[in-house]
Formats: structure tokens, sequence, C-alpha cells
């Protein structure tokens, strides 16, 4: 039979006090806006698809604009894209071998985060 050796690593399954790097929220958030702007796909394309099958579902889809609850989440899908475009070519610059190291790489996690919020900020006044 083999030495068992037990190791002795710590365990925090406490996901409160856990601190993320600005790096790893960027990429967690990433992906996160990916899944919604998937989603979001899907649902605007169904919409495109009504409004272009006659006048009538036109005027439905246009209706729906109206309503705030629908223009917050048409607000919430441009953010989505917006920042997933904006951290994928933050993505695309680390992977041509820019940003790599750890003060450069939170360096240009800022400064998406904000180019997102400031293209944020400009489809709420789109959408409003």
């Amino acid at each position: 039979m083999g030495n068992t050796v037990k190791k002795q690593r710590p365990v925090n399954l406490d996901l409160q006090t856990i601190s993320f790097p600005v790096t790893a929220i960027a990429s967690i958030l990433h992906r996160v806006s990916g899944i919604i702007v998937f989603v979001a796909l899907a649902i605007l394309l169904s919409l495109l698809a009504q409004s272009l099958s006659s006048k009538e579902g036109f005027d439905t889809v246009a209706s729906l604009a109206d309503n705030f609850f629908i223009k917050f989440i048409l607000w919430g899908i441009l953010t989505a894209l917006a920042y997933h475009i904006v951290v994928g070519i933050r993505h695309m610059i680390m992977d041509l071998g820019y940003w790599e190291e750890l003060e450069s790489g939170n360096q240009s996690a800022k400064v998406s985060f904000v180019i997102a919020i400031i293209l944020s900020l400009l489809a709420g006044v789109l959408v409003w």
C-alpha cells in the first residue's frame, strides 16, 4: 500500500470573504455578458421576425418600445453587449502579447470598466 499523506490546505468556501482581483472580475463579467448577449439575440431576432412579418406585427413590436420595463431590458442588453465588446477587445489585445503583466492587466481592466460605463450611459440616452 503506499504512504498516504494528508495535505493540510486551507479551505474557504465563504464567497463573501474571498476578494477577487479586478482582472478576475473583468473575466467573469465578460462570460456573464456573453451569456446575456446570446440569450438576448434569440429574443431580439424573434422581435425582428415579428416586426417584418406584417404591418400589425411591426405595430405590436413598436408599441412594446413604449413600455418602461422593455426599455430597461433593452438598455441592459445594450450595456451587456457594450461590455462584452470592450472586454473582448481587451482580451484580443492581451492575446497579441500586450497588457499581460500584473500592473498593466489591472490598469486595462479598470479602463475597460470605465469605457463600458460610458457606453452604458450612452445606451441609456439612446433608449430613453
